[in-house]
């Protein structure tokens, strides 16, 4: 069970925007770096560095294939936050509240 600080660190990251659809679209599978540049209209540093702290506090988990890196949801270990993500709309809603629904994956 993770201290009132560790808990604290995590849910902070649930605060900014950016870093708690990143985790909603986790939900139902993994996504490459170059997919989550797409959907929210950033740049690749910029998402690097959102995933980059979700990763820190191990909430995502990231797994190299050739040049690309994909990365999938780790939060069984902190149920507090799977509970928030529960309550988040699904993949599909977050696509089309982004007028992304059509996206093209250039990873493969």
């Amino acid at each position: 069970m993770d201290s009132i600080q560790e808990a604290s660190e995590k849910l902070k990251l649930l605060g900014d925007k950016t870093r708690l659809t990143i985790l909603t679209l986790l939900k139902e599978r993994e996504w490459c770096v170059c997919e989550l540049v797409d959907i929210l209209d950033m740049s690749q540093p910029g998402v690097s560095q959102h995933l980059r702290k979700l990763k820190d506090q191990g909430l995502v988990k990231e797994n190299k294939r050739g040049q690309w890196v994909y990365y999938s949801l780790n939060v069984e270990d902190t149920p507090y936050i799977k509970s928030v993500l529960e309550f988040m709309p699904d993949s599909a809603a977050i696509l089309k509240s982004l007028n992304k629904e059509n996206i093209s994956s250039v990873c493969n």
